[in-house]
This record gives structure tokens, C-alpha cells and sequence, in this order.
């Protein structure tokens, strides 16, 4: 009897031993990356309330061309330290295309603030964005449709829209896609204005080589987020228009 409870307790504490292990090696960041090759802030990625259910957050990412094995990961709190790769485990989430697929995003629903992380793999490098802290409880995104437009150059108009709180914005990313949502331009300012096509206030320009003519009479949208320093979308601008 006494060999049998022996026989007994080294098996349930192999078994313990073995889930904590597979736990930790299968769902933490440091785990992830333990021994491999990565590169922080290589990934542009923000987070935002959904404008269709703003009970969930959507977190979007530009892949670069030939990546995949796409991840997110997650702290359990907002008042963990963001740059602690220990503190963040992965979200079983599966990610969805975003403007028809130049650009992805996970969608999830978040009972509680914290940090994230997205990830992906590239020429056999594991790819990191930068933490993003979500705000969907105490600030909540903004969305508008206030977007004036300056057509007084033909096909090339001027975008300018209000900024809701200097002090949160750090960026803005704009978009001009038709109104099918196939991403013609995608640039980045520090400015409130962009116009189309005119670079000269773009700090980041993630559009697929040379944009294309705005067709006259068409109409197209465009889409702007105003972008905190964590990485979270304070405002998200919409707007449709028609080129002159």
C-alpha cells in the first residue's frame, strides 16, 4: 500500500509540474520569444472602441509583405509595467482583414483596461509592436464625420479636421480608400491637414507605391485616427467625399 501511494503522488506531481510548464511556455511573451531573434516597435499597430459595437476594442496593424503567424498578447492589468514582455500572455483571438486586407486587425471584447501587444513573423524574425493601452472604459474613442475638404486644387483635396485634446494626440493616420474600402493611400502626420497627393507634412507613408489619379464626379472616403503616444485612438474621423 505504502509503494502504491508513493507511485501515486510522484505521478500527480509530474502532472502539475507538466501543466505549469506548458502553460507558461505556450501563452507568455518572454516565452515567445525566449532564444529567438525579435525587433521591438517594428510593428505599427493601434487600438480603438469599434465604431459598429463600441463594447469592443479593435486593434489594428499594418503586416509587412510575406509575414504571418499574426498574435496578440495581453497583460491581466493597466497597472502592470508595459516593457515587462513577462507580464503579457497571448489571446486565443484570430485576426480579421482591415481595409480589405492592406491592413488586419483583432477585434475583442475587454472587461478591463491593460496593455497589449501585437506580433507577427518575418524572414524568420518575431516582428513587436510597441504596448498599446487600451482605454475603452475611461476614454472611450470619439468618432466624427467633421472633415472639411479643400477642393480648390483639382484631384488633389486638402483634408483638415479638428484635434479633440492636444495634450493626448502624439500622431495622426489618415486614409483615402474607395468607398468599398480598398486602401489607396495611407500616410501618416503630425499635422491635422493632409492633402492628397502631397507629402510634405507625411512623417510615415505605408501606401503601396504611387497612389493613383482621384477619378472626377467618383466618390471616395476617408478615414482618420487621432493617435495617442500609447498607442490608442483618441478620435476616429469617417467622411465621405466626391472628387472635384
Amino acid at each position: 500500500m505504502k509503494r502504491t501511494l508513493i507511485i501515486i503522488t510522484l505521478l500527480l506531481a509530474s502532472c502539475s509540474s507538466n501543466d505549469t510548464d506548458n502553460s507558461e511556455a505556450d501563452n507568455s511573451l518572454s516565452s515567445y520569444i525566449e532564444g529567438k531573434t525579435f525587433e521591438t516597435g517594428a510593428v505599427i499597430a493601434c487600438s480603438g472602441n469599434d465604431v459598429v459595437n463600441p463594447n469592443n476594442v479593435e486593434v489594428y496593424f499594418f503586416p509587412e509583405s510575406g509575414s504571418d503567424n499574426f498574435k496578440l498578447f495581453q497583460t491581466n492589468s493597466s497597472n502592470l509595467d508595459p516593457n515587462n514582455y513577462t507580464n503579457y500572455n497571448e489571446l486565443e483571438i484570430t485576426d480579421e482583414p482591415f481595409f480589405n486586407g492592406f491592413l488586419r486587425k483583432f477585434v475583442g471584447f475587454f472587461d478591463s483596461e491593460r496593455w497589449i501587444i501585437v506580433s507577427y513573423e518575418l524572414d524568420n524574425e518575431i516582428k513587436l509592436s510597441n504596448p498599446i493601452r487600451i482605454k475603452q472604459l475611461m476614454q472611450p474613442t470619439l468618432f466624427s464625420d467633421l472633415i472639411t475638404v479643400n477642393q480648390e486644387q483639382s484631384q488633389m483635396p486638402m483634408f483638415s479636421w479638428a484635434i479633440n485634446s492636444e495634450v493626448d494626440n502624439a500622431i495622426f493616420f489618415q486614409v483615402v480608400s474607395t468607398v468599398d474600402n480598398d486602401l489607396i493611400s495611407g500616410t501618416y502626420t503630425f499635422e491635422n491637414q493632409f492633402q492628397y497627393y502631397n507629402t510634405s507634412n507625411v512623417v510615415l507613408n505605408i501606401t503601396d507605391g504611387t497612389p493613383p489619379n482621384l477619378i472626377l464626379g467618383q466618390t471616395y472616403k476617408f478615414t482618420v485616427m487621432d493617435v495617442s503616444e500609447d498607442n490608442w485612438v483618441n478620435q476616429l474621423f469617417i467622411s465621405e467625399f466626391t472628387v472635384e
